[in-house]
């Protein structure tokens, strides 16, 4: 039998290695939530997406705007639930939002290539959903905070070249999903500029890549978003936290929390032995993602500050928007240690996350270096020795945190209430008249779920 052509080879060897990713993601996302947190209905899930649902029907609750923007991905998994037997409900739902962070960290794989093409590296990187130490504790596992995980995929949406027409058209449609989920995505259109740079064919000459569709959807997406988030308003009203707050609160939550998710041991230990215990590891990775801005290529360079920004700005921005969030972070009291992971601070950390794994891909890989740095360093010199030791220990560093927090531990909804065990008690409260409805409890609220859907789902009359 003939053989493939080595670049079909390649192609299906990468595709079929993004597909087992996407699957080890979703199952160590779901296995971390543990089995109350997985049927437990959290927030939103429960409360507004779930009524609308209900009242307005799968249609017309899909682009209906909550909190000054559309979340279209969440509408649909609420939908989805919605349509499967009610005691599944909280199941579907913590399982469905598994695996659409196991889809993102497949199509991240695929995406980032370019930029980390250290694949041990990039495998990382693109599980990083479902290895951030914070994640399981409020934003892993529901519909109502997916928008994040859109965020930290819309940076490699964006920046990617695609070489074929077919590829455009997948990166396309991912991005529709993206960028009608999470209005935050505009902070990263500025990289579509990446996606329209030339690239080399397999002949060696320039070819321009396919960014039309990509950026078509992307200006359309978020243009939704910025006028539905002009047009609706919000409840909450804008805070003006000082720059010191902002900062120190940033190295108390999103930073601190990358490696302990217990902030509030990092709060005690700030106040036993001073700001020595985060500044220095700041300190640290700073030089990393210095070092690794000094010697990437600009295609690295350009996402390793984009994304370093972008976890400062999304915690700044959460602690504007949302006023009740501010603390006294820079003048730290043994009160503040009992305030809980802010899921801005998983957020946040996320986006630093992805910035330390492409700054430690830089510094692995060959391919990662800029000219001017070959120009410089020798192969095999002192300096780019060092340089990939010092990733690789960043990449171990990655690997021990995660694997430490490997199991499930406590997490907003570790209490219950577990849906499905309230349902038997739900239908004999109908008593069989489907005109009424019934309170099921959800986390933090509940939601009256008709007796019309109960008795059917469980073949009363």
């Amino acid at each position: 039998m003939d053989r493939l052509p080595h670049p079909t080879r390649r192609v299906l060897v990468t595709t079929g290695v993004a597909l087992l990713l996407g699957l080890a993601t979703a199952a160590l996302a779901w296995w971390r939530l543990g089995p109350v947190t997985r049927g437990t209905v959290w927030a939103e899930d429960g409360g507004l997406f779930l009524r609308e649902r209900m009242a307005l029907g799968p249609v017309d609750s899909l682009l209906r705007p909550y909190a000054g923007y559309l979340h279209l991905v969440p509408r649909l998994l609420v939908d989805l639930g919605w349509s499967l037997p009610v005691e599944d409900y909280a199941l579907v739902l913590s399982g469905g939002a598994c695996v659409v962070v196991g889809v993102l960290a497949a199509a991240v794989f695929l995406l980032a290539r370019d930029t980390v093409p250290v694949a041990p590296v990039r495998a990382l990187l693109a599980a990083a959903p479902a290895l951030l130490p914070l994640a399981p504790y409020e934003i892993s596992g529901n519909a109502a905070n997916l928008h994040w995980f859109m965020l930290f995929t819309a940076p490699w949406l964006f920046a990617h070249r695609a070489r074929t027409w077919w590829s455009s058209g997948a990166v396309a449609v991912l991005a529709v999903f993206v960028v009608l989920t999470e209005v935050q995505t505009v902070a990263f259109l500025p990289l579509l500029l990446l996606a329209w740079l030339p690239l080399r064919d397999a002949s060696g000459a320039r070819a321009w890549p396919r960014a039309v569709p990509v950026t078509v959807v992307a200006i359309a997406g978020v243009t939704a978003q910025v006028v539905t988030a002009l047009t609706t308003e919000r409840t909450e009203r804008p805070g003006a936290p000082a720059i010191a707050d902002v900062a120190a609160g940033w190295l108390l939550q999103p930073f601190a929390g990358n490696w302990d998710p217990d902030v509030g041991a990092v709060v005690r230990a700030v106040l036993d032995r001073g700001w020595v215990v985060v500044a220095v590891p700041a300190a640290l990775l700073l030089l990393v993602l210095v070092a690794a801005a000094v010697v990437a290529s600009w295609r690295a360079r350009v996402l390793t500050i984009a994304l370093t920004v972008a976890s400062l700005g999304v915690w700044w921005a959460a602690l504007v928007a949302n006023g009740g969030a501010t603390q006294a972070w820079a003048e730290p009291v043994e009160a503040l240690a009992d305030v809980e992971p802010l899921r801005y601070a998983a957020a946040s950390g996320l986006l630093l996350l992805a910035a330390v794994l492409v700054a430690a891909g830089v510094l692995v890989g060959s391919a990662g270096w800029s000219a001017r740095a070959r120009r410089r360093t020798r192969p095999g010199g002192a300096a780019r020795l060092t340089g990939a030791v010092t990733g690789w220990c960043v990449v171990a560093l990655v690997v021990a945190v995660a694997a430490a927090g490997a199991v499930p531990g406590p997490t907003r909804r570790s209490e219950g209430p577990i849906w499905a065990d309230q349902i038997p008690a739900a239908v004999t409260a109908c008593a069989g008249d489907r005109s009424g409805s019934v309170d099921v409890r959800t986390a933090p609220w509940g939601v009256q779920v008709p007796c019309a859907r109960l008795l059917p789902a469980t073949g009363g009359h």
